[in-house]
């Protein structure tokens, strides 16, 4: 088992990289804003569908670009069928990445506690 989570990690890796360079360099849509990045790429053993994680800084609207990438999926994996060596190129599932924003309140909220802290 150890062999087959090693195979996966390398594909999901490769995937990570490669759908972070379609959406970055070939993704021509003006109503994309905002930087995104993917975060996590999750591919079922049988590589039928892959759920990409993504995460957007300085978006206007985080369910728009959602939209959008859910839109452009299917130019996405037929630009990934190009560059990933795979027998089946999954169907890709985009999801939102909270855990970017979710650190970072925890951050303001433990920096509000150490001023509140030094204060008293």
């Amino acid at each position: 088992m150890p062999k087959d989570s090693n195979r996966m990690n390398k594909v999901n890796e490769e995937l990570k990289k490669e759908i972070s360079v379609v959406i970055s360099q070939e993704l021509k849509d003006p109503h994309l804003t905002g930087l995104i990045s993917v975060t996590k790429v999750d591919t079922t053993p049988d590589l039928r569908f892959a759920r990409v994680y993504v995460s957007m800084i300085n978006a206007k609207n985080n369910k728009n670009n959602l939209a959008i990438l859910k839109k452009c999926s299917g130019f996405i994996r037929s630009m990934i069928a190009k560059r990933v060596n795979l027998r089946t190129t999954p169907e890709l599932i985009f999801l939102f990445d909270e855990s970017i924003e979710y650190g970072s309140r925890i951050d303001s909220i433990l920096e509000k506690i150490t001023k509140d802290m030094k204060k008293d």
